[in-house]
């Protein structure tokens, strides 16, 4: 499957934000956006108005980046939530939010979702006690993520769930550090899913 293969710092300056895809090194004075807050390139730092399109795009770009989905992924995924009950905008922060990738990252079983994708894909991640390699998997609310028996002794799983104290865990989740295992207690609603995004725009991007 294809893949983003280059400098993901340059990833958040384009967008002009954090999107937290680095993992430690975004809450350090190192974080690129910290020392340059303009877009990557030859012309980023001239000013360009954006249209009401281009709003749009950078907004669907942003939220696609972040969690690292592909344009497909992320189109279906907004198929799903349009065809659910609910808003539209919401539910498609759910659906992703309730992705493998992203819940072995919000337990601090992995120091990005990046580098969660690779435990799951390398078979270090189980789902109620069986091993799931798809970082899509959709995760759902009393599911029991844990780390592998075998693997808990791996140095980066043990440093990542040393530092997410820093980080922060989600109230919608509950960790037990000792047994290397998280319990998804309810799927997030939007107020729990804190991210600088404005979905509507997403909305209002596929509707045209």
């Amino acid at each position: 499957m294809a893949r983003y293969i280059g400098a993901v710092c340059r990833i958040c300056r384009r967008e002009g934000e954090k999107l937290f895809i680095k993992g430690d090194r975004c809450y350090t004075e190192k974080c690129a956006i910290e020392r340059r807050k303009y877009p990557p390139g030859q012309h980023g730092q001239g000013f360009k108005k954006l249209s009401d399109y281009g709003v749009q795009l950078r907004e669907k770009q942003k939220v696609r980046k972040m969690y690292g989905l592909l344009e497909k992924q992320f189109r279906r995924y907004f198929y799903d939530a349009d065809r659910a009950k609910g808003i539209t905008g919401e539910v498609l922060l759910q659906l992703i939010e309730s992705r493998l990738d992203t819940i072995v990252f919000r337990m601090g079983f992995a120091p990005n979702r990046r580098r969660a994708r690779q435990l799951i894909g390398h078979g270090h991640i189980l789902v109620n006690g069986k091993k799931v390699n798809l970082p899509s998997y959709s995760i759902k609310q009393g599911d029991l993520v844990e780390v592998k028996e075998t693997s808990r002794n791996m140095a980066e799983i043990a440093d990542s769930i040393s530092k997410s104290e820093h980080r922060g865990l989600p109230g919608w989740v509950e960790v037990d550090i000792a047994h290397f295992q998280g319990k998804v207690l309810h799927i997030p609603s939007r107020d729990e899913i804190q991210l600088p995004v404005q979905e509507q725009l997403i909305v209002e991007l596929y509707s045209k």
